[in-house]
């Protein structure tokens, strides 16, 4: 049986189960969309994305030529009918929803697009998901700042309540109690004659990876500098954030869509997807270590920022690891070589689509 192994002994993702299958994405443009549907397609499931033109140019989606094995969808989110319409002709077997206004700081700027595309986005895909017969496995990907954040040293727990200071985060947790809303009201055993679907969400860490051209984020803030030879601007040296490579938390959603197949309603809840405690690192740690790997006399600045942004945030990634048997893989330190590794490929003009497949095959063979 070929079968993609994990680092849990005697857990093991089956590559059978995925090939042949029918994934729906949203948010497929973006970066974790683009990394999630390569990782599909070389699993062999036949995939669908549905989303806006690529957030940034360049993008990660066009480099690496992620529309060569799949079929893509532009639309919005909040296109109800064009939605409902796309996933009724891909008949899913597995949806997973990524499409968001991802960015804090965009959201102080327009607040009424974070809130329609975060909460109606959420709403009319269910909609559409309830008006699908194919679909029974759902992931809803969320945040860590979906948690009302007390700047506690411990992380969070899937039971802690759910808040949000700035109009992302909040959005984010309006689409946690919508999707509990649904699973209370459409989606559970009273009901599963007529909707046989399984609906779970996942809250990540920070994601970091290679292609990664978004605006006020660390890390391509860093290579967008240290590219063109600039000073790295930093804000909030000091806060701290559950730093993890992009693979980690997709592989999660791909086991968790899995369970959610295989086993139902028992895994339809909320889980977290961190990295090992030691990796929630400073803002200025993960800087020095990536101008520092570098090279090329590659510095770095302390900024000004005038907008609120947590100080301490940490995931209690206990529950993904007790009940889908799932752990992280590869330490902070492999995770930002692997990210300059991907860049400087990506300057020196090499097949982007083919470097990126082959750190998917080493995450997944955790080589």
């Amino acid at each position: 049986m070929a079968i993609w192994q994990s680092t849990v002994e005697g857990v093991a993702m089956n590559s059978l189960f995925w090939s042949g299958k029918k994934a729906f994405v949203t948010g497929h443009t973006g970066f974790k969309g683009s990394w999630l549907c390569l990782w599909l397609q070389q699993l062999g499931v036949e995939v669908t994305g549905y989303a806006l033109h690529p957030p940034t140019n360049p993008s990660l989606f066009e480099v690496a030529q992620v529309a060569r094995g799949m079929k893509s969808i532009i639309g919005d989110i909040r296109d109800g009918t064009k939605l409902t319409n796309a996933m009724q002709q891909s008949a899913p077997d597995i949806v997973i929803h990524m499409a968001a206004q991802p960015l804090v700081r965009r959201s102080y700027v327009d607040p009424v697009e974070t809130y329609s595309t975060n909460v109606m986005g959420t709403v009319y895909l269910l909609e559409a998901i309830r008006q699908t017969q194919s679909v029974r496995s759902v992931v809803n990907v969320t945040t860590d700042k979906c948690y009302e954040n007390k700047e506690w040293v411990w992380g969070y727990r899937e039971n802690e309540p759910i808040g949000g200071f700035d109009p992302y985060s909040s959005s984010k947790g309006c689409s946690e109690l919508v999707s509990s809303a649904y699973r209370n009201s459409y989606f559970n055993a009273d009901k599963y004659a007529e909707y046989p679907v399984a609906m779970a969400t996942a809250r990540a860490g920070n994601v970091i990876g290679g292609g990664d051209w978004s605006t006020d984020r660390l890390i391509p803030d860093i290579i967008r500098a240290i590219e063109t030879g600039d000073c790295v601007c930093v804000r909030n040296p000091q806060a701290i954030r559950p730093w993890q490579h992009v693979l980690e938390p997709l592989g999660g959603y791909l086991l968790l869509a899995e369970k959610l197949w295989t086993d139902g309603l028992q895994f339809a809840e909320a889980f977290n997807f961190g990295p090992f405690p030691e990796d929630s690192k400073r803002v200025d740690w993960v800087v020095e270590k990536m101008v520092t790997s570098w090279g090329n006399d590659a510095s770095w600045k302390c900024a000004s920022d005038d907008v609120y942004e947590a100080n301490f945030l940490k995931l209690d990634i206990s529950k993904a690891k007790e009940k889908l048997e799932w752990t992280p893989r590869w330490p902070l330190e492999v995770a930002i070589q692997h990210i300059l590794d991907w860049h400087k490929a990506y300057l020196n003009g090499a097949n982007m689509r083919d470097v990126t497949l082959r750190q998917i095959r080493s995450f997944a063979a955790n080589s």
